[in-house]
């Protein structure tokens, strides 16, 4: 008769227990691993941002050249001859109750005797100090946007294409 034959020895399939500095290694190097992959996810939506950006102002410049130039100078801000030459009045609280009596920019009220600044195509008004630094970097009213440079004043489209 046959004898059974008693099961031959198997390799462990199970690997052995790590000890405990093997383990604090394993966790510090999973934590580092996560940490670059973080920065390398931020630092990749950066640089997408901002070659959107890029691409869209690059695309905006080639495609509409002499509108974009127009756009941009009809924009910026007044020259000093220009805005010196806006009305200036003094302030009086006498005039009419209806009208808002403070400056948009600031946001304090005007005070009698005060110097300010009447915007010609709109009539806000603002203290003087405060339009004429908004002025000298845009050339629209803070409150409403109304343009205070006409098309006139912007050079023409052939001047602009031989810039």
């Amino acid at each position: 008769m046959s004898e059974a034959l008693p099961p031959s020895p198997t390799p462990s399939s199970t690997p052995p227990p790590l000890q405990p500095h093997e383990a604090a290694t394993l966790d510090f190097n999973l934590v580092v691993i996560v940490a670059a992959m973080l920065c390398f996810l931020v630092c990749a939506l950066g640089l997408n941002s901002t070659l959107q950006c890029v691409f869209r102002c690059t695309r905006l410049a080639l495609t509409e050249p002499v509108q974009w130039a127009a756009s941009r100078r009809l924009n910026s801000g007044l020259k000093k001859k220009d805005m010196v030459a806006l009305p200036t009045s003094t302030y009086s609280n006498s005039g009419s109750p209806s009208r808002s009596s403070g400056c948009a920019i600031c946001l304090a009220d005007f005070s009698d005797g005060e110097k300010i600044r009447v915007l010609p195509k709109c009539n806000h008004w603002f203290h003087v100090p405060c339009i004429d630094k908004w002025l000298l970097s845009h050339s629209s009213c803070p409150t409403c946007r109304n343009q205070l440079k006409s098309n006139d004043s912007l050079p023409s489209v052939e001047t602009l294409i031989t810039l």
